[in-house]
C-alpha cells in the first residue's frame, strides 16, 4: 500500500457548507478539488438523504460556493466566480428540476452571505463597497467598462485598513437586497460602519448588525437593527457586543445572536443570547453551558421556532447542541470522539452535517434532529484511500502541572516496535483552538507520519472545549504555560521505547508559530523547528495585525505603552538571542493577520548569532496559507517542513536543507527532485 505525501493534496476532496432541502431529501455541498498548483474546482453537488451518488449540480468553472435552497425548494442560489475577470463573486440561481443557472448580480464588491426571503421572492446579500462606489451606484450594476484599480497612493485613515490577505481600500460591508422578478438591487445600509449578518424574519422584514462605537474599528459593539422593507424604516433593537456579528430571526420578533463581554474580550466564550423584540428582553440560552462556541461562530434556529442549535468544541471533538431559546440547560445532539463537524444545517425532521473523522478528511452525514440514525451520505475520497495507507492515532491524557491535557500521537506505517523513531511536535493556533484527530490538520499529520516521524499534538491550556477557566489559563502568559503543558507530554511519550528523544522537532502555525519560537528560545531539546506564520514581538504584532490587536489587550490584558518591557519579554524576539536550535521560518507575503514585521525582525536575530536559520515566503498567500492557499504551495510548504527535519535527523540519509538546491526534494521545484526524494 502507498503511505500518504505531500503531493496527495492535488488528489483529496473537501467537502463544505451543507444545506437540507425544504423537503428534507437532499442535501446541497460543495465539492472542492485542486484544479491545477494555484486554483480549486468548487461547485454544487447534491446528494439524495435516503441513499444514492452525489450528483453535480453546476459546471466547472470559477469557484462556487454557499448553497442555499429557496423556501419551496424550487431553486438554489450559491455564489460563484464565474466569468468574473477579477475574481468577484456574484449571485447565481438554478432550477433544481432542470436548466442553466442564471446571474443576477453585477456588483463592484462581490457578493456574500445571501438569505433567501421566506416567500421565495428576494434575496439578502452583504457587500464591501467604497464609498465611491456607492456614490457612482456600482455596488447595484457594474457599467461593462468597470475595472476596479489598486488605489495609488494608498491612504490610511482607519484604525484596522487591512484584514487577513487584503486591504479595505475605504470598503465597508453593507447589506442590499436583490428582487429576483427583475433582478433590481437596493442598498438598506449608509455610513461609514460595517454591517452584518441578514436575516428575515417575515417577508418583509430584514434584521441586520451594524459595527458601532466612536470607533467602530476599535469597537466590539453592535446594534441589531430591524429593516421594514414595506415602509423602508429602521429600527435600533438592542447593542450588545461580541467578534461575531451572527443573527438568527424568527417570524415573531425573537433575534439569536452571538455575544461574548467586552472586558478582556479575546479571553471570553462566545455564548448565544435571544433578543425578545416584544417584551424587550434578553434570555441567555448557553448561561450554564461551560463552553464556547466555536471559531465561525454560528446559531441556527429549529423549525418550530423554538430550538436553537449551535456547535462547540468540546473535548477534543466537535459537538452540536440545542436547547430551548427560554431555557439555560443545552441538550447535546451529535458528537463524536476525535472528530469535527466543519458545517451544520437544520431541518424539519433531519440535521445535515459535514464530519472529518481520524480515517477521512471529511463527509457529509445526516440525523435524526434528535441525533439519531446517523448516515454517512458521502465517500468523496474513496478511490484514494482504496490504495493508501492511513494510520489511527492513539489518544494521550497525560498529567500537566495543574492537572489533566488530552493529546495524540500518531505512528508510522509498517510501524516496527522494536524500532527508534524521530518525533514532530505541533502546537495548534488561537490561541484559544482546538485540535481533534481531523479538521484541517489531517493531511500535514499523517504526511510526516508516512515520512517516518512519529507525530504528537495536544490541547494545552488556553484551548477552547475544556471550559472557561482552562481558556483562560494562560491570561498574560502565553508562553510559559502553555509550553510546560505541552513539553509535559512530549516527555511523556519520549519516554516510549520507539521514540528516539534525541531526534524530537518542533512545529506549528499561527500561534503555534509564536510557541515555536518561545519554546526554541527556552530550550535546547528540539534537534530543529520549523515556525510558521507566527507572532514574534508583541509590539510589532499589536501595530501592523488587523482587529487581533484585540488579543494583547485582551489576554495580556495591557497595551504597548502600558507596559513595553513586559511585552518584550513576553515576545520570542525578547530571547531570540538565546537560541541555537536550526529554525526554519514561513510566512506569507499578504498576511494580514501576523504580518512578516515580526518573523523578519526573528529571522535576523537568529541570523545576528549564527543559528541556522531561513526564511521562505509565500507570495499572493494570507494567513489560511496551510488551510485554502495555493494547492502548489500548500504541497510546497509540507514538503519543506520535511525537508527541514530530514537535514537534521538522525533517522533520515537528508542533507540539510541550507545546503541542497533551494527546489531539491520539492516537487513544485524545477527538478522535481526525483532522486534526492528517494534518500529522505
Amino acid at each position: 500500500m502507498e503511505t500518504v505525501s505531500a503531493d496527495d493534496f492535488h488528489d483529496i476532496v473537501q467537502v463544505e457548507d451543507p444545506q437540507l432541502a425544504p423537503d428534507g431529501d437532499r442535501v446541497a455541498f460543495v465539492r472542492k478539488v485542486p484544479r491545477d498548483e494555484e486554483e480549486y474546482e468548487a461547485t454544487v453537488h447534491v446528494v439524495p438523504t435516503g441513499g444514492g451518488e452525489p450528483q453535480r449540480f453546476t459546471i466547472e468553472e470559477g469557484a462556487d460556493s454557499e448553497p442555499r435552497w429557496s423556501p419551496s425548494g424550487d431553486r438554489i442560489a450559491f455564489v460563484s466566480t464565474r466569468g468574473a475577470d477579477d475574481d468577484r463573486p456574484q449571485l447565481w440561481v438554478v432550477p433544481t428540476d432542470g436548466g442553466e443557472a442564471r446571474q443576477v448580480t453585477t456588483v463592484a464588491g462581490g457578493v456574500s452571505s445571501i438569505e433567501w426571503s421566506p416567500d421565495g421572492t428576494r434575496i439578502a446579500f452583504v457587500q464591501q463597497a467604497s464609498e465611491e462606489d456607492r456614490e457612482e451606484e456600482r455596488d447595484l450594476e457594474v457599467p461593462e467598462d468597470f475595472e476596479p484599480e489598486d488605489p495609488d497612493p494608498r491612504v490610511i485613515d482607519r484604525t484596522v485598513y487591512r484584514s487577513m490577505e487584503r486591504y479595505f481600500d475605504g470598503k465597508r460591508s453593507h447589506v442590499y437586497v436583490v428582487d429576483l422578478g427583475d433582478d433590481d438591487v437596493e442598498r438598506l445600509t449608509e455610513g461609514d460602519a460595517d454591517f452584518a449578518g441578514p436575516t428575515w424574519g417575515d417577508d418583509e422584514t430584514l434584521y441586520y448588525a451594524e459595527s458601532v462605537g466612536d470607533d467602530p474599528d476599535d469597537s466590539v459593539e453592535y446594534e441589531i437593527i430591524a429593516h421594514d422593507l414595506a415602509d423602508d424604516e429602521t429600527e435600533t433593537l438592542h447593542r450588545t457586543t461580541g467578534w461575531a456579528m451572527e443573527l438568527a430571526a424568527t417570524e415573531d420578533g425573537r433575534i439569536a445572536h452571538v455575544f461574548q463581554d467586552e472586558e478582556q474580550v479575546s479571553l471570553q466564550p462566545a455564548e448565544v443570547k435571544v433578543y425578545d423584540r416584544e417584551t424587550g428582553e434578553v434570555s441567555h440560552p448557553t448561561a450554564d453551558l461551560d463552553r464556547s462556541l466555536g471559531l465561525d461562530a454560528s446559531v441556527q434556529w429549529g423549525p418550530d421556532e423554538d430550538l436553537l442549535y449551535f456547535a462547540t468544541p468540546d473535548e477534543g471533538a466537535s459537538a452540536l447542541w440545542e436547547v430551548a431559546w427560554d431555557d439555560t440547560e443545552p441538550d447535546q445532539v451529535i458528537r463524536e470522539d476525535w472528530s469535527s463537524i466543519d458545517g451544520a444545517d437544520v431541518g424539519d425532521d433531519a440535521v445535515a452535517f459535514v464530519r472529518s473523522e481520524w480515517d477521512h478528511p471529511g463527509d457529509v452525514f445526516v440525523a435524526t434532529r434528535g441525533g439519531a440514525e446517523e448516515r454517512r451520505l458521502t465517500r468523496v475520497n474513496d478511490d484514494y484511500f482504496e490504495d493508501r495507507a492511513v494510520g489511527r492515532p492513539e489518544e494521550l491524557n497525560y498529567e500537566s502541572d495543574q492537572g489533566e491535557v488530552q493529546g495524540w500521537v500518531l505512528r508510522p506505517p509498517e510501524f516496527d516496535e522494536d524500532q527508534e523513531y524521530p518525533m514532530v511536535v505541533e502546537v495548534h493556533g488561537g490561541p484559544h483552538a482546538m485540535w481533534t484527530t481531523s479538521g484541517t490538520m489531517w493531511h500535514e499529520f499523517q504526511t510526516l507520519a508516512a515520512r517516518g516521524y512519529v507525530v504528537f499534538w495536544s490541547n494545552p491550556r488556553g484551548s477552547t472545549g475544556y471550559g472557561e477557566a482552562y481558556s483562560k489559563a494562560i491570561e498574560r502568559e502565553w508562553g510559559d504555560v502553555t509550553m510546560t503543558d505541552v513539553m509535559a507530554g512530549v516527555e511523556e511519550v519520549a519516554e516510549r521505547d520507539y521514540v528516539d528523544e534525541t531526534n524530537v522537532f518542533l512545529t506549528g502555525g499561527s500561534f503555534g508559530g509564536f510557541m515555536t519560537g518561545w519554546m526554541v528560545g527556552q530550550t535546547d531539546y528540539f534537534r530543529a523547528a520549523v515556525s510558521q506564520r507566527g507572532v514574534y514581538d508583541h509590539t510589532g504584532f499589536y501595530g501592523s495585525t488587523d482587529g487581533a490587536y484585540k488579543l494583547i489587550e485582551g489576554d495580556f490584558d495591557t497595551t504597548p505603552w502600558e507596559e513595553p518591557e513586559f511585552l518584550w519579554e513576553q515576545s520570542p524576539t525578547g530571547h531570540a538571542h538565546e537560541v541555537d536550535t536550526p529554525t526554519l521560518l514561513i510566512h506569507s507575503d499578504d498576511d494580514y493577520r501576523t504580518p512578516a514585521n515580526t518573523a523578519e525582525l526573528f529571522h535576523r536575530i537568529l541570523r545576528k548569532h549564527d543559528v541556522d536559520t531561513r526564511m521562505v515566503r509565500y507570495p499572493g498567500e494570507g494567513h489560511e496559507l496551510s488551510r485554502s492557499g495555493q494547492p502548489g504551495h500548500i504541497v510546497d510548504r509540507i514538503e519543506r517542513i520535511a525537508r527541514w527535519f530530514d537535514g537534521y535527523s538522525e533517522h533520515h540519509d537528508a542533507p540539510r536543507a541550507l545546503d541542497r538546491p533551494d527546489d531539491a526534494a520539492l516537487t513544485a521545484g524545477e527538478d522535481g527532485g526525483e532522486d534526492e526524494e528517494e534518500t529522505v
